[in-house]
């Protein structure tokens, strides 16, 4: 599954992910929506939100690979991918083509975490795997849903913000697209936190696409409107990419910002000598969703949640990172390795 290339340009602070989840014994749940004469080689379907953020570029990138490495073995034949171009009402009309076509299986990176509820529950009711990843939806009429904790990595954030600040200051908070799953749980996670520290005031906040541009045009009117900000929770890497940008440019000394793996991050926060935090919400989660769709269409189990452990990024382990970067587009994203034993502990795991 894995390419070498790909392999050599892994960063090994990841390696230990399968041992990690290896001790877990497995709690299987039974494969949902999959029924009828259905045999490889299957016909995948890609019903992608948007294409143009580099993230996803990278993401439909390891979607491919899994596909052509499946292809020799036969166990795929078609294809189809589809871009929503940022509009629901687009997504489900695109679902629902597949759904007409009978495709196998169909991996969906939603828009929206209600409007394709009902799409959906047609396709698994046609009995096809229906694997949601990365930005997800409400129902339960899925295959198996694939993410990292999205709660969990807004706390994260949060928490280390306020360390770096010394528990108290100005911050400015960035946030995803309203209404997509992965940005608001991600605010959802952080907000406990700061509520803990009264004395860590919120000056603004803002929701923006998940691109450099918009994030430093928002920063940028922060900065103008706001004499003192201590801190940026930026929850992306293109918008702490942007934060980042917009001190520099208007002079500001850069402040503790936390972010994501998003190499433009990653080396602004090498090249300022900044206090950074960041995480990574991992590309090869859509190859391991078509690995989850295909086990369920060959008969297998898998579990109802695929939960992928968020690893930690800081001054201890950015240069592994940094020490990988060429290998990774400059405006991408510089993510850990996978390979078939990964795939199958996440799979296997609770």
């Amino acid at each position: 599954m894995i390419r070498s290339s790909l392999r050599a340009a892994a960063v090994p602070v990841c390696l230990g992910l399968a041992l990690a989840l290896g001790a877990t014994a497995p709690a299987l749940a039974a494969a949902k929506c999959i029924k009828g004469d259905r045999k490889a080689p299957f016909t995948i379907g890609w019903a992608n939100i948007y294409s143009v953020p580099t993230w996803m570029k990278q993401t439909q990138a390891t979607i491919q690979a899994e596909f052509d490495a499946d292809k020799k073995r036969g166990l795929v034949s078609k294809l189809v991918v589809t871009d929503a171009q940022g509009n629901a009402s687009t997504q489900i009309q695109q679902i629902q083509s597949m759904i007409d076509a009978n495709v196998d299986a169909i991996l969906i990176e939603a828009g929206s975490s209600t409007a394709l509820n009902r799409v959906i529950a047609s396709a698994c009711a046609k009995g096809i795997a229906v694997v949601n990843f990365d930005s997800l939806v409400d129902t339960d009429q899925l295959t198996t849903r694939i993410n990292t904790d999205s709660a969990a990595w807004g706390a994260g954030a949060a928490q280390w913000l306020i360390d770096a600040i010394g528990g108290k200051g100005n911050i400015i908070i960035l946030n995803g697209p309203a209404g997509v799953s992965v940005s608001d749980d991600r605010r959802k996670g952080a907000e406990p936190v700061l509520q803990a520290h009264p004395d860590v005031k919120i000056l603004a906040e803002s929701n923006t696409a998940y691109n450099v541009a918009p994030a430093q045009e928002a920063v940028t009117n922060l900065l103008f409107n706001n004499a003192q900000i201590d801190g940026v929770l930026a929850l992306a890497g293109p918008l702490a990419t942007g934060a980042v940008l917009a001190f520099e440019k208007q002079g500001h000394p850069v402040v503790p910002t936390t972010g994501e793996n998003a190499r433009q991050f990653l080396e602004l926060w090498k090249k300022d000598g900044m206090k950074g935090w960041a995480t990574m919400q991992p590309n090869w989660l859509g190859a391991l969703a078509l690995d989850a769709a295909l086990t369920a269409l060959q008969g297998k189990d898998v579990p109802a949640f695929v939960k992928v452990p968020l690893p930690v990024i800081d001054n201890s382990n950015l240069d592994q990172y940094l020490a990988h970067a060429d290998a990774f587009p400059a405006d991408g994203f510089i993510y850990s390795p996978y390979d078939q034993t990964l795939f199958d502990t996440l799979l296997a795991a609770k």
